[in-house]
């Protein structure tokens, strides 16, 4: 083992130790459902595992730290069945001879996932004019007269969207 996983190792195994029942219970409490909780509880303590050692010995709130942690992956977690839900309510309303394999709809409903995740990084108006743009179709001066924005605004807006979802990952590189 690395020299920085073995000072790593021990700190985020004393944190587990120390909160994973509690993390575990408190998820369970909220989520009201025990998969989902065991699920997110080791998601957060993953998380954890990718923090540098000194970030690790830092924590002065551990059980604070964890359940934000567990709260933005619950987080997640409810957009991404919202979007599927979304996406399996689409798809009962097709017909049966236009009806995709499993593997298409496993690759779209994926791609749905990410792109409204990427979306939800963006300022509320930035989204609104994207969405409004690609989804309802209105052009871009009645966008504007939406959104009470200039033409020009809502155009960079829709372009910063496109650029978000189509040519960066999430934090911007």
């Amino acid at each position: 083992m690395p020299a920085a996983d073995r000072t790593l190792a021990p700190d985020v195994a004393t944190l587990y130790s120390d909160h994973h029942g509690w993390l575990l219970g408190w998820l369970r409490k909220r989520l009201g459902n025990a998969f989902d909780a065991a699920d997110l509880t080791q998601d957060t303590y993953v998380r954890l595992l990718g923090r540098s050692g000194a970030e690790i010995q830092a924590i002065r709130e551990p059980r604070a730290l964890l359940m934000t942690i567990a709260q933005g992956l619950a987080a997640n977690l409810y957009r991404k069945r919202c979007v599927e839900q979304a996406y399996l309510d689409a798809l009962a309303l097709m017909p049966e001879a236009v009806a995709q394999s499993p593997e298409h709809r496993a690759i779209v409903l994926q791609t749905l996932v990410e792109v409204d995740r990427l979306l939800a990084l963006l300022p509320l108006p930035v989204r609104q004019a994207f969405l409004l743009s690609q989804i309802d179709g209105m052009r871009q001066a009645d966008i504007a007269a939406e959104l009470g924005l200039s033409v020009p605004t809502v155009r960079r807006h829709i372009a910063r969207a496109v650029v978000q979802v189509c040519f960066l990952d999430d934090d911007g590189a």
